[in-house]
């Protein structure tokens, strides 16, 4: 069987060149931020972006500096034909399972982009080797799609971006906890916030025992 996508990561818009190929115009891009944290949501993206949109230093958001995921972030938001981030919460998070929160707020993401698009896309791309449980749309799974997809990269961007917003966010409620530091990753002086002062509202409590 001939393979649809390039076998290593490329760059970004490899897969979308391939698709356009084959008549599939309306691609959405799905990815997520925080599934490892041990602190705070879960955040997923969904975006479309218009066939041809050339972003210079799109990339998967670990790849890109903080102060230039925020202005990919606004050119992003400003260039779309549409797009979405969603949560899913530590109390969801504890309640099944990350992967299955995860799911959750792709779900979400990708259910408040269908209302904005007002159709369904063509076809969604998620990140990594795993579909979308429960999602009735067409969709393909794609390991390293951040650096093969311009719209997954994309979602990325967004999805980590938004998350960061959110501890910060968070940080003022919480002044001491450096969550706008950490941002809820399992670092050296969160450990040591959490043996000094317990865990705060949050916290996973299937991460943190």
């Amino acid at each position: 069987m001939k393979r649809l996508f390039p076998p290593s990561c490329i760059s970004p818009g490899e897969i979308e060149r391939a698709l356009f190929k084959k008549g599939v115009v309306e691609i959405a891009g799905v990815d997520e931020a925080g599934r490892g944290a041990l602190c705070g949501p879960v955040t997923a993206a969904a975006v479309v972006l218009r066939a041809g949109t050339q972003i210079e230093g799109l990339n998967d958001s670990k790849k890109v500096p903080p102060h230039r995921r925020e202005l990919l972030a606004q050119r992003i938001r400003s260039d779309a034909v549409a797009w979405a981030v969603a949560e899913a919460g530590p109390d969801e998070i504890d309640a099944s399972d990350i992967l299955r929160a995860t799911f959750l707020a792709m779900r979400r993401a990708l259910g408040a982009l269908v209302a904005s698009l007002g159709h369904a896309p063509e076809l969604v791309l998620v990140d990594g080797p795993l579909a979308i449980e429960k999602l009735e749309l067409p969709q393909k799974p794609v390991v390293k799609g951040d650096c093969l997809s311009a719209n997954v990269a994309a979602a990325s961007i967004l999805a980590k971006t938004s998350r960061d917003a959110r501890m910060v966010e968070l940080s003022r409620s919480w002044p001491g906890w450096d969550l706008d530091v950490h941002k809820g990753y399992g670092t050296r002086r969160h450990f040591e916030i959490i043996r000094a002062r317990g865990l705060l509202p949050m916290h996973r409590r299937s991460f943190v025992r």
